[in-house]
């Protein structure tokens, strides 16, 4: 990671209009500049303490149960109707949501993707979305589509029975083998710049416990679907 441009702390002199959000910029930034950086198959990078303790506790805490009845699984957008989103309503609704908004639309968080990855994403719309998976999840091996400028996933629940429910990594051959599983816990997390060798998803297994994360997504201007912008 290049870090000549950005302090080894973030500076409180600098914080976010609201503390919250401040506290979420100063620990992320700094949890970039000791993410895992993995190369193959693709460039992913590894995190932990994505969030502080506070700000995964509250998201981990929202009122919103997971989609009822028997969703269908191997693609997100089959169950559109029921996903949340940190709109302005939700915003609105819950500090914590839009504690999230003010600190990764702020510059600080932008740069310090950009120094991390190479990628510019700072010109793009905010997306967060809140996911709670439960058992008979499952995705297929997919690639994002082109308008994603970046994907990331921070996953929040903390029960040990968790422990292996992270992201699945896959090849680029035909067959799509299961290559890595990203660590799972509360504040750990992945991230990657979306491309043509980005194989991801989440292979069949049991869950045993609510899979709770965000996936914050940076946006081209071509996004259809606005009512999920942040």
């Amino acid at each position: 990671m290049n870090t000549s441009s950005l302090s080894r702390r973030y500076p409180a002199e600098n914080a976010a209009p609201f503390a919250a959000a401040a506290e979420i910029t100063r620990g992320f930034v700094n949890c970039l500049l000791a993410a895992s950086h993995v190369r193959r198959p693709f460039d992913y990078w590894l995190l932990d303490d994505a969030l502080p303790a506070a700000t995964a506790d509250a998201l981990n805490d929202l009122p919103v149960g997971p989609p009822q009845g028997a969703p269908a699984y191997g693609k997100r957008e089959l169950n559109n109707a029921s996903r949340v989103y940190f709109s302005e309503e939700n915003q609105k609704k819950y500090p914590v949501c839009r504690e999230m908004v003010e600190a990764f639309k702020g510059g600080w968080i932008t740069s310090a993707i950009k120094a991390l990855t190479g990628h510019e994403v700072s010109e793009g719309l905010l997306r967060i979305e809140y996911c709670q998976d439960t058992d008979g999840f499952w995705l297929e091996p997919h690639t994002d589509i082109s308008v994603k400028l970046f994907t990331m996933q921070i996953y929040l629940s903390e029960e040990p029975e968790l422990s292996n429910a992270g992201t699945s990594i896959y090849d680029a051959t035909p067959e799509h083998s299961e290559v890595a599983t990203a660590p799972y816990g509360k504040g750990k997390g992945i991230l990657f710049i979306p491309g043509k060798d980005t194989w991801h998803g989440f292979t069949p297994r049991p869950l045993r416990g609510v899979r709770k994360s965000v996936i914050v997504n940076y946006v081209t201007n071509d996004w259809r679907s606005r009512d999920e912008l942040a």
